[in-house]
């Protein structure tokens, strides 16, 4: 769906901070943009086999849902340490999981093309294919109809599709946009890799560390990294408290429900602006929010903007 652009006001003489709610979409998340634009390019034969996808939670939902809206089946390998949230509402929605262990997101690819070779399934890829990355970019596509004056968008960044497809978007729409990606420094790879000028690798042991679970990719695609380079002004990083106080920032101010990977974006505005450019029309990704009840209401219970 076209999701709205949501104002979290700071205060009444300050420009808003405008959101653009990916939460809202039907499985809260925008994953389903590229994960539908995916199965829906799929030949006659290759939707009659099914499809298959390793996620460790809203690329799961994505696929589940627009698979079953399809009428195709669907089968998501997901590791054990994925959130109990994302996987009750991947098999609400109608997918087969298969559960892998702690390993690495390469141990859940090799799974998932093992059971798509025996199966003869076809493969739906988190992030790093041009047809994921295109159908992301439609949201970029939507700020630039609904803000076309919008000066800075803030992007998450997990394995780079929703950055790489929206910084394409906007720039050869013709935006003058500076576009700049955001992740957790607990899962800084793709920081790195842009500051190096080449892809950086991160161990999962590190990256699993921040309570960001949508962005625990030990490394960026090769394809989102040349978007990367192409189209994206800047990447930046933020801290796990930062995210906390996000959370708390655009839930009680804007009304959003939103996941600490989707309040990665805002972060940088409302903590780090010195490090970026000035800007008046600001739009941050909510990019999803599925975020278990009671790990909400812990985070709003306790205000970490207070905490040493």
């Amino acid at each position: 769906m076209h999701t709205p652009i949501v104002q979290l006001l700071e205060h009444p003489h300050s420009p808003p901070l405008y959101l653009k709610a990916e939460s809202l979409q039907p499985i809260g998340a925008f994953k389903i943009r590229g994960a539908y634009n995916k199965i829906a390019s799929l030949s006659v034969a290759e939707k009659t086999s099914g499809v298959i996808a390793f996620s460790s939670g809203n690329h799961a939902q994505g696929v589940a849902y627009a698979a079953g809206t399809l009428g195709i089946d669907a089968t998501i390998v997901m590791p054990s340490i994925a959130t109990t949230i994302k996987k009750e509402q991947t098999r609400k929605l109608g997918a087969t999981i298969v559960e892998v262990g702690d390993g690495s997101e390469e141990d859940w690819k090799i799974t998932a093309e093992n059971i798509a070779t025996e199966r003869g399934l076809a493969m739906i890829p988190p992030f790093d294919d041009e047809i994921i990355i295109a159908g992301s970019g439609t949201a970029g596509l939507e700020i630039f109809d609904d803000l076309p004056e919008v000066d800075l968008v803030l992007v998450p960044i997990g394995g780079g599709g929703l950055l790489s497809g929206v910084a394409a978007a906007l720039k050869l729409s013709g935006s003058k946009a500076r576009i700049v990606g955001v992740e957790p420094e607990l899962a800084g790879d793709a920081y790195a890799s842009f500051q190096r000028g080449h892809i950086v690798e991160f161990k999962l042991e590190q990256t699993r560390q921040t309570m960001a679970d949508g962005m625990r990719a030990t490394r960026i695609g090769t394809r989102n990294f040349q978007h990367m380079q192409a189209f994206v002004d800047d990447i930046l990083v933020v801290t796990e408290k930062d995210i906390e106080n996000a959370i708390r920032r655009i839930t009680l101010d804007a009304g959003l429900v939103v996941e600490p990977s989707g309040a990665v974006a805002a972060a940088a505005w409302l903590f780090h602006r010195d490090k970026l450019p000035t800007a008046q029309n600001v739009v941050a990704f909510v990019s999803g929010g599925n975020i278990d009840p009671i790990v909400l209401a812990d985070i709003l219970r306790r205000d970490t903007s207070r905490s040493v």
